[in-house]
């Protein structure tokens, strides 16, 4: 964190000297967060607040525009017509998340460019999940369940953050990421009441999809250098290991549904606890892969990169636009 916290964790800083206004403006940021209330663009915020949103809300946006490709990647391949619409839509609702996280972000003062700019040369980061390989279609099951299904755990709690443009942009982001889900369900509880191949191959998915999903919520509670303060702040409202608790209760019983298994041989449920108790996960590799070690890394930015590029003269000609639009008001003036 760029600043230190004070004992309450609202991000004031214990050494810095404040000015009578920033005084004012602490006093008055502290109060909204204990309300539960919410921060707007205009309001007073710390500094580390509105870096600690910038980075998120960014790496938000860079998840969604990332998490198209592999998506995309089957649109000529899904085995219908019917099925090449939905992935296709699906795609587009992608698109729109990224347009308004990263439309949310400009309001704390980092432009577009300089977000884009963070992405293409690695010096932001975008979620781990999306660098592994989509290889059979019922992989576009298992990210619809299990994917977006995690996303959901995670961002339905967010549309009570305490920022209110992040707050706005996820209620809708939220009600789309649920026909997501039930769109992957669908593709999978159609391959497992199929034929034996097809069953294999929706178990493979599920086999492949499921630990990487768990990882979604990031590293335990210990080791998250940036939980704590976010839930401090209201920004986050449950703890990564909350939230990654609370994802796999729910997809153990809708796995059997399916009739299909998690590839988890520790999991069972703790009578005395009442949760379900799922295997170690694999954080180095999480943090290899997050770090542009994964299989698909490499791939996935060159892709982006390649096509922010070919988009070049979009950009263009929009700016060229808006900039005789603005001269022909200056002239009416």
């Amino acid at each position: 964190m760029a600043e230190q916290t004070d004992d309450a964790g609202r991000g004031g800083s214990l050494t810095a000297v404040q000015s009578p206004e920033e005084a004012e403006g602490q006093r008055r940021f502290d109060a909204i967060i204990a309300e539960d209330s919410r921060i707007e663009p205009r309001d007073w915020m710390p500094e580390a607040y509105r870096k600690s949103l910038t980075r998120q809300m960014s790496q938000h946006a860079h998840s969604e525009i990332i998490g198209m490709q592999p998506e995309a990647n089957w649109i000529t391949r899904a085995p219908s017509l019917k099925r090449k619409s939905i992935l296709m839509a699906k795609v587009q609702d992608e698109a729109g998340h990224g347009l308004y996280l990263y439309s949310a972000t400009e309001t704390l003062g980092t432009g577009r460019d300089t977000l884009n700019d963070q992405l293409l040369t690695g010096r932001a980061k975008y979620s781990s999940i999306f660098n592994y390989p989509a290889r059979t279609w019922a992989d576009m099951g298992a990210i619809g369940w299990l994917v977006d299904g995690a996303a959901i755990a995670n961002q339905v709690p967010l549309c009570r953050a305490s920022y209110g443009p992040y707050g706005r942009a996820m209620v809708r982001i939220c009600k789309e990421e649920s026909f997501h889900q039930r769109q992957g369900f669908e593709i999978l509880l159609e391959l497992s009441r199929g034929t034996e191949a097809q069953r294999t191959m929706a178990q493979d998915a599920i086999n492949r999809f499921y630990a990487p999903a768990l990882m979604m919520f990031g590293p335990s509670d210990t080791d998250s250098p940036n939980s704590q303060q976010s839930m401090a702040w209201n920004i986050k409202r449950f703890s990564n290991d909350d939230l990654r608790q609370r994802f796999v209760g729910m997809i153990v019983e809708q796995v059997k549904v399916l009739g299909l298994t998690l590839p988890d041989p520790e999991l069972r449920f703790d009578e005395e606890s009442g949760q379900w108790k799922h295997r170690d996960l694999d954080w180095a590799e999480f943090k290899r892969v997050v770090s542009g070690g994964g299989p698909c890394n490499a791939q996935r930015m060159a892709r982006r990169r390649e096509a922010h590029e070919e988009g070049a003269w979009v950009r263009e000609a929009a700016a060229a636009y808006a900039r005789r639009q603005q001269a022909e008001k200056e002239q009416v003036a």
